[in-house]
């Protein structure tokens, strides 16, 4: 039998997302209802979009979720009591080998279940993400430094210098998606899987031997032992991946599953359907449906591809000048309030993501396509063709971020708000009449009106 498992925790755009979030201050914010000519912030939509990765975790032989109320429910094996979470409210949970680690509301760390090597013992202070192998575990800290503990012997547990927007625990080695985008692995090398290739990416995942990678233009890049074909993907854009011990799974543009690798116990014939996360572990993966239901399929010898019944979804609700909108766990949007532009009346089809701006609004669909709807003046409810990952929403203008990792931006452009730099990027946001955006390099940018400063860059050094 395959060791004991170890799966991916991811960032996406995920718990570390969330510390990324990017903040759009100045007059006039949209989605803040400020009129304009007020002072406000307001946050990205994926900054309050759930599940964030790492809303569900599959460990060596159980699984946890985190439910819509911030409280863990776990299941399967628990010898060591490692399905047996804290009481409290967490953001997100990992999954080792028979422990697990969550992180808190609060920032900080709780782990529990076995600690033969010091794993379920965190360190103090406040995290932005945490992933756990066997063995050992790490956490991204808030000032994007990592650090780990546990099993140490091949060196997992010795991390870089440098900043980091995610970290991926494996059995031997571990690997992380440095601020400028490029990755770093360390720990045991004998099959390669600490040699990442060259290149920019926007998540990392750690199997057994092997690791994978989402690269900023949405393709997959996998290395390491691939005795079952783990280490070969299929062609194509995935916005996610998860890597097992023999086995990877990825989530393509439009939300269904594709796994490869090893499939004695189904652990790679995932379930016909669309998703919004996906986990792997030893013999069994997990998957967050878009109703908000979980689907876990192959070994289930301690319950672990058993799971609850229930939603672990929470909805996104988006507020405009007006009108407010709200993601239902099902995909279906619903909106309400001022509807003089029709911007509260959204269309049919199921969504993954949903932006307000003044009088207009847009939403992210499970295609991966962009449907904007309401006031059109200036063009802001006509997007553009293609797949995007992320759509935002200004007072008359709305920006997405394409699966290549380029911006489009569209609507109002008078003070050039709807013209974005050059590059790649991780995250943007929109104010009333400017934008910014974080670029896979980890430097933040904005453009746009600078009236009141709100263009001026604050953040020397990167963000």
């Amino acid at each position: 039998m395959a060791p004991l498992m170890v799966k991916r925790v991811s960032c996406l755009r995920l718990a570390s997302r969330l510390a990324l979030t990017l903040l759009a201050w100045g007059p006039g914010s949209a989605g803040a209802g400020l009129a304009a000519g007020e002072v406000g912030l307001v946050l990205s939509p994926a900054a309050s979009q759930a599940p964030a990765l790492g809303s569900i975790a599959v460990g060596g032989y159980h699984s946890c979720a985190v439910r819509p109320d911030g409280t863990l429910a776990c299941w399967g094996r628990n010898f060591y009591g490692q399905s047996t979470p804290p009481a409290g409210t967490f953001t997100q949970v990992a999954g080792g080998g028979e422990h697990t680690c969550g992180l808190r509301t609060d920032g900080t760390l709780a782990c529990w279940g076995n600690n033969d090597y010091g794993q379920s013992t965190p360190g103090a202070g406040t995290f932005t993400q945490v992933a756990a192998g066997p063995f050992h575990t790490c956490g991204l800290k808030t000032d994007g430094t990592l650090t780990c503990w546990g099993w140490n012997v091949y060196g997992q547990s010795m991390p870089p210098t440098g900043t980091f927007t995610q970290v991926a625990g494996a059995y031997v080695h571990t690997c992380g998606l440095k601020t400028n985008g490029t990755l770093a692995c360390w720990g045991w090398n004998g099959n390669g899987q600490s040699t990442p290739p060259a290149g920019t990416f926007t998540e990392v995942a750690a199997g057994g031997y092997h690791a994978c990678g989402v690269k900023t233009d949405g393709t997959l890049a996998c290395w390491g032992l691939d005795s079952y074909g783990q280490s070969t993907p299929p062609a194509g854009a995935f916005p996610q991946v998860a890597a097992g011990v023999d086995h990877t799974c990825g989530l393509n543009t439009v939300g269904t599953l594709a796994c490869w690798g090893r499939n004695d116990d189904g652990q790679s014939a995932p379930p016909a359907g669309t998703f919004t996360q996906v986990a792997a572990g030893a013999l069994h993966t997990c998957g967050l449906k878009t109703d908000g239901t979980l689907a876990c399929w192959g070994n289930n010898d301690y319950g672990q591809s058993a799971p609850p019944s229930g939603s672990f979804s929470r909805r996104l609700v988006t507020a405009g000048y007006r009108h407010t909108c709200e993601l239902h766990p099902d995909g279906r949007l619903a909106c309400w309030g001022y509807n003089a532009s029709g911007q509260s009346t959204p269309p049919a089809g199921t969504f993954t993501e949903v932006a307000g701006g003044y009088y207009h609004t847009c939403g992210l669909k499970t295609d991966a396509t962009l449907a904007c709807w309401g006031h059109n003046s200036y063009g802001q409810s006509t997007p553009p063709a293609g797949t995007f990952t992320e759509a935002v929403a200004g007072g008359y203008h709305t920006c997405g971020l394409k699966t290549d990792g380029t911006l489009a931006c569209w609507g109002r452009n008078v003070e050039g708000q709807s013209t974005p730099p050059a590059g790649t990027f991780t995250r943007v946001a929109a104010g009333g009449h400017h934008t910014c955006a974080l670029k896979t390099d980890g430097a933040f940018v904005c453009w746009g009106d600078n009236t009141y400063g709100q263009v001026d860059m604050i953040f020397k050094d990167g963000f």
